[in-house]
């Protein structure tokens, strides 16, 4: 059987203490089961965050360089145009996440044939860092939403690992470029596909001194965009 190819998008901007670690990290516990296809999206950095990946290129495959920053969100579509893989994922710059729990979401590859596979920071298998209590009840009421929506069970729908098959998404239709995005990303799979799967996944979460990004206040275009999405065709 032929291996399937993994697309990781990696979106960055100003990630310099953290990038070239979660590069070594997705290095080092790459599943032979699969093959990987490493792609690093800088969103115009003013760090040296590009000086950094130039200095290792051996630690993915394409480098997609944006001059300005445009936002995750349009880093991640330029991310998403350019690969070419069986199945996406997303891994952040920041080592929130461990790409350890990647072998997870490819033993339900394997075995299942998966649509989309979703990881969940509640489910842990190992460890979860506690944070903002008004971020995880604003994911409590975007995921119930959702579910209520969609018809699904999922526990975690903002968590960054959201795997899913490369033919469920039309790229050049997605319309948002802001934390929103996942929602829409994760919308458009759930309607196309049929098997869904969600995976226990460890999380190291920053503070919002560490560079946590997003805030509470960014419940509502998301919570806009689960409802719109089940609306439209």
């Amino acid at each position: 059987m032929l291996k399937k190819k993994l697309s990781v998008i990696v979106p960055v901007y100003n990630e310099e203490k953290t990038i070239i670690a979660t590069l070594k990290r997705l290095e080092e516990t790459k599943d032979k089961r699969v093959e990987y296809e490493i792609i690093i999206v800088n969103d115009g950095s003013t760090d040296n965050t590009l000086k950094m990946l130039k200095s290792n290129v051996n630690l993915y495959q394409h480098l997609i360089d944006g001059k300005q920053n445009s936002g995750k969100g349009n880093a991640v579509k330029k991310g998403l145009e350019f690969s070419t893989g069986d199945y996406i994922i997303f891994q952040d710059g920041d080592l929130e996440y461990d790409p350890e729990d990647f072998s997870k979401f490819i033993d339900i590859i394997q075995k299942f044939e998966a649509d989309a596979i979703i990881g969940s920071r509640f489910n842990y298998n190992k460890y979860s860092r506690s944070f903002n209590i008004f971020n995880k009840l604003g994911n409590y009421i975007l995921t119930f939403v959702f579910n209520i929506l969609y018809n699904t069970t999922f526990t975690d729908i903002y968590c960054c690992y959201f795997c899913f098959k490369k033919e469920l998404l039309l790229t050049q239709k997605l319309r948002t470029y802001g934390f929103e995005q996942h929602a829409e990303i994760l919308c458009k799979v759930i309607k196309k596909g049929k098997k869904f799967f969600e995976v226990p996944t460890n999380y190291n979460g920053r503070t919002r001194e560490e560079g946590k990004k997003i805030k509470f206040y960014h419940i509502f275009p998301v919570l806009f965009r689960i409802v719109i999405e089940r609306i439209i065709p």
